[in-house]
């Protein structure tokens, strides 16, 4: 009963992880990009957490979901800034 809800866990995971990572790919606008690549760090460290590794969870969720997305949104921010003032 317990591997067949690990596997289950594992296997909605994956599916997430997948689905955020085609979502990120499909999006064109650079900011909501920054918040689909988030949505797909928290997928990757909740996959990283089911399958027992809290330390690369932790990595990930600290660079792949807050610090990553929110340099993206900055630059995004100062590049529309800048196209503003030309």
């Amino acid at each position: 009963m317990r591997e067949a809800l690990d596997d289950a866990l594992v296997v909605a995971s994956l599916l997430f992880v997948a689905a955020a990572a085609t979502a990120a790919v499909l999006t064109r606008d650079p900011a909501r990009q920054a918040v689909v690549l988030s949505l797909l760090g928290l997928g990757l460290a909740l996959l990283f957490t089911v399958l027992q590794a809290p330390d690369v969870a932790l990595s990930q969720l600290a660079v792949g979901s807050a610090v990553t997305p929110l340099m993206i949104l900055l630059t995004v921010r100062e590049v529309r800034r800048r196209k503003r003032r030309e």
